[in-house]
């Protein structure tokens, strides 16, 4: 659909507003705008040849108009335009990258103010100058315009680009600064797409109430975990790519087992409560997240800074799914045990139910039961561990002459499961770019689930692990059974099918993300925010020689204050004091989004207050 308000600034001569002109449907209003006076252009029979073509298709034109000063060009009536188009902007004469770099960045900033809410700016620039991996040569990222990063400075992000096509204009004629008869080079030129970012601002922590049986109680969501709790991706309204590879994959085991799913409730763990742990990680608690609980609401201004949020679906009853019970521990003592206590954790994994299901009076060996929903924990920053993902896990029980049997069948159909999956987006003709693999373990019980994947370019990761497969001989109330637990990770799963190559991208909050998905549907992925700038700092500090180290704790408070812009830290160097013997370490951070403008300042303001926040937290002294 063609835009209603378009707006083309830095017109030379006329000709590709002219041009366009003529494509436009009745709807659509046009606006030419170009810097010189008219008086300026009297004297060129082309220029007003376009214009003449201009005013007969009813277009308006004006002179003078400067497009880093466009809020001074329009009375506000007259702006929120649909689309903006600057075609090879250019300072003029010898202008460096630097000022032409000022003039794009005063030009975006500009667009924030006349642009409409869904609408888009198109600019075309010369082969390089963008400084994108779409330009091919691409120059160094120094020695371009840095186009990605001018945009962010006025709230915008690359959703498209493509290459500008002169013979798609007929009769536009490309000429050089303030129309001078030396034209830019096209050949190669590319035509960028910006549209509006999510605002980056501070974060802002949530307050919710949770109701456990009739007690009411507050808490407020870990910095870390900001936009993440009670996000609904697996409820049944919900359309997004988790819920839809989830139930696709249940789908296909049903096929192969009688399926017992089970309702999830909300991760809550009490302190203590580790005898639901399982060997695969006895250090889980270390990484994991602790709630603190605020008996009834009266609390509430002690949590000053968070948006109060009510949630029905906190509001569950004690279950053994959700707070496990200890044994010889029940009713009303049971009760007083749980809301005595003033701090809580969030479930690291779906295993710590394993006991409660198996357990069960009403288990039935043979069937595959299921449970599926969010898992939270601690994690080094890296592009593919993340603090917050969604897991699934079956378990499948059987008689202990039927363990061999039981495993193999369900490994088959799980691979063949997994290998259909990662096969339905590719292009006709497309070799798999994926495969499916079950490592043994040294234990000789336990295999990891690895893909050896291609999807995310050279410098990804190639082998990644989504999952676990663990065995156990037998239980307390099932002592001629086994067992066997799959644990999947669906974040990483839809990451690979849909080929999304940032797992951040999961978690956004803008509605262009889920307009990709189509029900019932699986179709590759098409990012609306193309090669986000990325912004370096190195930070040192010395030792607490009283106090060891976190280096875990050191990524979660990076997380925390860049609000997961943080996509890598690099540890560079140990220095030891000669005299004092202090130590001192040197880490080396890179800021990223995937969603959202971001720009240098806004990264030097949460680095200044990184380098706070570790001294609190850490005892750490920044150098």
């Amino acid at each position: 659909m063609s835009p209603r308000r378009l707006l083309l600034v830095g017109e030379g001569n006329f000709s590709f507003a002219a041009a366009v002109s003529e494509t436009l449907d009745a709807t659509t209003t046009l606006t030419a705008t170009c810097l010189q006076r008219e008086a300026d252009l009297r004297q060129d029979p082309a220029v007003q040849e376009n214009l003449r073509r201009l005013h007969e298709r009813g277009a308006t034109v004006r002179f003078g108009v400067d497009c880093t000063r466009l809020a001074d060009a329009f009375e506000p009536r007259d702006r929120e335009f649909d689309q903006i188009c600057f075609n090879f902007p250019h300072c003029g004469r010898k202008a460096g990258v630097s000022r032409n770099r000022e003039l794009l960045a005063r030009f975006f900033r500009s667009c924030a103010d006349v642009l409409a809410k869904e609408g888009e700016i198109h600019m075309a620039l010369c082969r390089g100058q963008g400084g994108t991996p779409a330009d091919k040569p691409r120059r160094e990222w120094h020695n371009s315009w840095q186009v990605v990063a001018m945009a962010a400075l006025g709230g915008f992000i690359l959703s498209d680009v493509y290459p500008f096509n002169c013979e798609a204009v007929p009769g536009y004629k490309c000429t050089g600064y303030r129309s001078q008869d030396k034209s830019f080079h096209v050949e190669g030129a590319l035509n960028h797409v910006f549209t509006w970012s999510l605002p980056f601002e501070g974060s802002q922590l949530r307050v919710f109430r949770i109701k456990l049986d009739d007690q009411s109680f507050s808490f407020r969501e870990p910095e870390a975990l900001v936009g993440k709790l009670n996000r609904g991706f697996l409820e049944a309204s919900s359309c997004h790519p988790i819920k839809t590879i989830n139930e696709k994959l249940i789908a296909e085991l049903s096929k192969a087992f009688p399926l017992k799913r089970l309702k999830c409730s909300f991760p809550f763990l009490r302190v203590g409560e580790t005898n639901v742990l399982t060997s695969w990680n006895c250090d889980i608690q270390s990484a994991a997240f602790w709630i603190n609980l605020l008996e009834d609401n009266s609390n509430f201004e002690s949590l000053a800074g968070g948006t109060t949020q009510d949630i029905e679906d906190f509001r569950v009853s004690l279950s053994e799914l959700s707070l496990p019970k200890s044994p010889g521990r029940k009713g009303k003592e049971d009760r007083e045990g749980i809301f005595g206590r003033a701090k809580i954790w969030l479930r690291p994994s779906l295993l710590v139910h394993v006991q409660d299901v198996i357990q069960a009076p009403d288990f039935l060996p043979g069937s595959l039961y299921i449970l599926s929903g969010p898992v939270f924990r601690k994690c080094l920053i890296s592009p593919f561990t993340m603090p917050a993902f969604h897991e699934t896990l079956f378990i499948l029980g059987c008689d202990q002459n039927m363990e061999d049997i039981c495993l193999q069948s369900l490994l088959d159909h799980l691979k063949g499961t997994l290998d259909s999956l990662l096969t339905q987006t590719l292009l006709e003709g497309s070799q798999l770019s994926s495969s499916v693999d079950f490592v043994f373990q040294p234990n000789k019980r336990d295999y990891m689930i690895n893909v050896e994947s291609h999807n995310f370019g050279p410098d990804s990761a190639k082998d990644l692990n989504i999952g676990s497969i663990s065995t156990s001989v037998s239980s307390i109330t099932h002592e001629d059974q086994c067992f066997v637990f799959v644990s999947m990770n669906l974040d990483l799963l839809a990451m690979l099918v849909w080929g999304i190559s940032d797992w951040r991208m999961l978690w956004t909050f803008d509605n262009r993300f889920l307009k990709n998905f189509v029900p019932g549907k699986i179709e590759p992925f098409k990012s609306y925010a193309l090669y986000p700038p990325s912004y370096v700092h190195d930070i040192s500090f010395w030792l607490d020689e009283k106090k060891e180290f976190d280096e875990l704790e050191f990524h979660t408070v990076a997380r925390a204050v860049s609000q997961d812009t943080v996509t890598s830290i690099q540890f560079l160097s140990r220095f030891q004091h000669p005299e004092t013997e202090q130590v001192s370490l040197c880490y080396r951070l890179t800021y990223q989004t995937c969603d959202k403008a971001l720009t240098q300042q806004q990264v030097a303001t949460v680095q200044s207050q990184f380098r706070k926040e570790i001294q609190q937290r850490l005892h750490v002294t920044p150098r």
